[in-house]
């Protein structure tokens, strides 16, 4: 059985299954090589995050700590910028495009389970994508739930819990989050000196 196909597929699975388990471990050995590393080994720590991720776009950083499921099934797009604590449940593709910030705390969780307790008794879980599009800012303690797309440009406020698609181009916020407003030309920084 292709595991990665069913944990892909939105269908509910059970996740504990030794050949999923034995190459889940493996990338946790790689992500608790990576948060060993000291401030000052910039270099070292872009290799780790090369290996661990799917993708890690160029001039990409992200501040350890980072957690991860897995690492390998999150994408990065270039430019990006993540504050510690980033915590990327990736049981499914989680897809990040250019320029995306995070603060600090944010969570985004590919991975869910059942509301049935009985279901939920047998560690079942389903999985589905989250996409957050390109320059989009997400702010501290946000937990992005599965199946979320954020379109470019948003801004996602601090604290909110995202339980459906944002469309480009707004402010969102709230739990659980909601659009407040359009981003706008009175948004804009004139200041000719920045």
């Amino acid at each position: 059985m292709d595991f990665k196909k069913v944990m892909f597929s939105g269908e509910i699975y059970n996740p504990d299954n030794g050949d999923i388990l034995e190459e889940q471990r493996a990338y946790n050995e790689l992500l608790f090589d990576l948060n060993q590393l000291r401030p000052t080994q910039i270099k070292q720590q872009e290799e780790k995050l090369k290996q661990l991720l799917g993708h890690y776009g160029k001039g990409s950083y992200i501040q350890l700590p980072l957690y991860a499921n897995w690492g390998c099934h999150t994408h990065f797009g270039k430019n990006c910028y993540a504050n510690f604590n980033l915590t990327l449940v990736d049981d499914a593709p989680i897809y990040i495009g250019d320029d995306v910030m995070f603060g600090p705390n944010v969570t985004l969780s590919a991975g869910t389970h059942p509301i049935d307790p009985e279901a939920r008794k047998k560690h079942l879980q389903y999985n589905q994508s989250i996409t957050i599009a390109d320059n989009v800012w997400i702010g501290a303690n946000v937990v992005v739930m599965p199946g979320v797309t954020i379109g470019e440009n948003s801004v996602i406020g601090a604290g909110s819990v995202v339980t459906r698609d944002i469309p480009a181009n707004v402010v969102a916020v709230g739990s659980p989050c909601r659009v407040l407003r359009d981003i706008t030309e009175a948004d804009k920084i004139v200041k000719q000196d920045l």
